[in-house]
């Protein structure tokens, strides 16, 4: 595993900011790090970077310790922190060549330039970065986070603030970059989950409460409800007395979403009462939540 943390805890003072969390983001994955505000993602990402100690618990990087080698660890881990430390009155090949010498990195003018072709600063690489737009000043960011090539990739809030180009673009970056990397991401963006993570973590009030798949726990429902569309009106009161419906709601005629609290797949006893009754389904869907009302159900507990 690239990174595992066991039973990790933070206290500030008599209040826990992480409490007792256990997870791991396995070599190649793209890990999704969610939570509302004040939930405890960053200070978890900084006890990964070791950038704060833990009040207790483990935690492991590529296999090692962060408390017995942390400088080993530091060197394994690329860190791009919500608010981008960079300096803004440095060229930003000067402040990359700055970060690759701190690295000891051998050929730094030839890594600085690799980074800068991978992330896309070409146009942008002569400028101060103070005056790079927020969009470029993210990708130094992330190139400053890369430079020294490192195993894992943790990034808090990496496209906060960016416009709808400027995020598409961030995007398909990282997801480049996971290609090859383990990347661990927190962000608020339910669609940016969706469309790059491999695996969603929700931490709430410093606890862990969900670990799968968005897909998974989209499906991990209270109720399935499924939405059918059938070729002739029907009454609503009909498909209300069929086995395991407890509620059905009329869009139209002949169009129905009906919900079950059952764990069968209300899909079959739908099919089987169409065949049943002469009746010709034209569409029928399992309908599933999406990631932000998920993410409401998990942090409203």
């Amino acid at each position: 595993m690239s990174i595992s943390v066991k039973h990790l805890t933070k206290y500030y003072g008599e209040q826990a900011a992480v409490d007792n969390i256990s997870f791991e983001a396995k070599n190649g994955e793209i890990l999704g790090f969610l939570g509302p505000n004040g939930a405890g993602k960053s200070t978890t990402m900084k006890i990964i970077t070791t950038f704060i100690p833990a009040s207790d618990g483990e935690v492991e990087v590529c296999g090692l310790n962060i408390k017995n080698h942390s400088l080993e660890v530091r060197k394994k881990i690329g860190y791009l922190p919500e608010h981008n430390p960079i300096y803004l009155d440095m060229y930003v090949k000067e402040y990359l060549s700055f970060v690759g010498e701190i690295y000891k990195i051998k050929n730094v003018k030839e890594r600085v330039e690799e980074v800068i072709e991978l992330v896309g600063l070409q146009k942008e690489q002569h400028k101060i970065t103070g005056a790079l737009s927020k969009g470029y000043r993210q990708r130094v960011g992330l190139a400053q986070s890369i430079i020294h090539d490192p195993e894992v990739l943790i990034l808090d809030e990496p496209t906060s603030g960016l416009d709808p180009n400027q995020l598409a673009e961030i995007r398909e970056l990282i997801r480049k970059i996971g290609q090859q990397k383990t990347v661990m991401l927190s962000t608020h963006i339910m669609q940016e989950v969706e469309a790059i993570c491999d695996r969603v973590i929700i931490i709430n009030n410093g606890r862990l409460v969900a670990n799968a798949t968005a897909s998974e726990l989209q499906s991990e429902e209270d109720n399935q409800v499924i939405y059918v569309e059938f070729d002739q009106a029907i009454s609503r009161n009909r498909l209300a007395k069929l086995a395991d419906v407890s509620q059905v709601e009329k869009i139209n005629e002949n169009t129905f979403l009906i919900t079950s609290k059952s764990s069968i797949d209300l899909r079959k006893t739908i099919a089987n009462y169409a065949q049943k009754e002469s009746l010709l389904i034209l569409t029928i869907r399992k309908e599933e939540k999406s990631l932000e009302e998920v993410f409401k159900a998990y942090t409203s507990k």
